[in-house]
């Protein structure tokens, strides 16, 4: 599975499209989470990057003060079930961005071992933690409920907008609790990396990135997670690794990196 920001249609779209469907095309992942993908009437660059062979749910609540129709979206390659939609506008600090996330069941090759996918997008200004920390606990509560019910492993990614020690992420890790609630993921990167950096926004050295964002940190934003239960992660992490992370004749993919994992069910016993 991959989480990809794919930033809209913004910078130069025909060569970042280029470089986005040939990396996926020969990628070719079975979850696809995305964030920044634009979907009008008329144009889903969802289809537009992938091509055929996936099943596709959008949020339907996207930005329609910057990019029209920017906002974040699922793809599978095996049949989507059930598709619920958090609103993660907390605030007033956070009413101008979609931030949202997306939980989906996922009918894949394991029906005996039910699989929930979950997409969530914090708001994105540096000085919002305090509405990442409310926004996580929204989600992770909404999460818990279902898996009380189902029982169903979890892998839970996206563009959160938060280096590792935020206390939002930190959150997530299982590290910090947030408004009397604790959950605990396994970061896919940490497990296969350790203390690696893995910078995903990396203004060092792409050059898509936004002026404001020239003079600031190399870091590491975007995330792969696997739930864990009262024994650990309930699925087991194969490989993890960076993609879109350089120019392909020239052209960058996105300002974000992508973030790849490889995941499996954990064995019994």
């Amino acid at each position: 599975m991959i989480t990809q920001n794919i930033l809209g249609r913004q910078q130069d779209w025909e060569s970042r499209r280029a470089v986005l469907q040939a990396g996926f095309g020969e990628l070719a992942p079975d979850l696809v989470l995305f964030q920044e993908a634009v979907v009008t009437g008329d144009y889903d660059q969802v289809v537009d990057v992938l091509g055929d062979g996936y099943h596709v749910a959008h949020q339907s609540h996207r930005d329609i003060t910057g990019e029209i129709g920017s906002g974040i979206s699922i793809a599978s390659r095996w049949p989507l079930g059930a598709q619920r939609e958090i609103d993660l506008r907390v605030g007033a600090r956070t009413v101008d961005f979609p931030a949202g996330a997306l939980v989906v069941d996922v009918r894949w090759d394991r029906a005996e071992e039910p699989l929930l996918l979950v997409n969530h997008k914090p708001s994105w200004p540096t000085n919002v933690e305090y509405e990442r920390e409310v926004q996580a606990v929204r989600t992770a509560r909404f999460v818990e409920e279902i898996v009380e019910r189902t029982g169903q492993h979890v892998l839970l990614g996206g563009d959160f907008d938060a280096m590792p020690d935020a206390s939002s992420v930190r959150f997530w890790r299982g590290l910090h609790s947030l408004d009397g609630t604790s959950v605990s993921y396994r970061d896919a990167w940490e497990l296969t990396h350790g203390g690696e950096p893995g910078a995903t926004f990396a203004p060092s050295v792409n050059p898509l990135m936004e002026a404001h964002w020239q003079a600031d940190l190399d870091r590491r934003i975007d995330y792969l997670l696997v739930r864990c239960g009262r024994e650990g992660p309930t699925m087991r992490v194969v490989e993890c690794d960076r993609v879109f992370a350089g120019a392909v004749a020239g052209a960058w993919g996105s300002d974000h990196i992508g973030v790849l994992a490889q995941v499996e069910p954990r064995e019994s016993g």
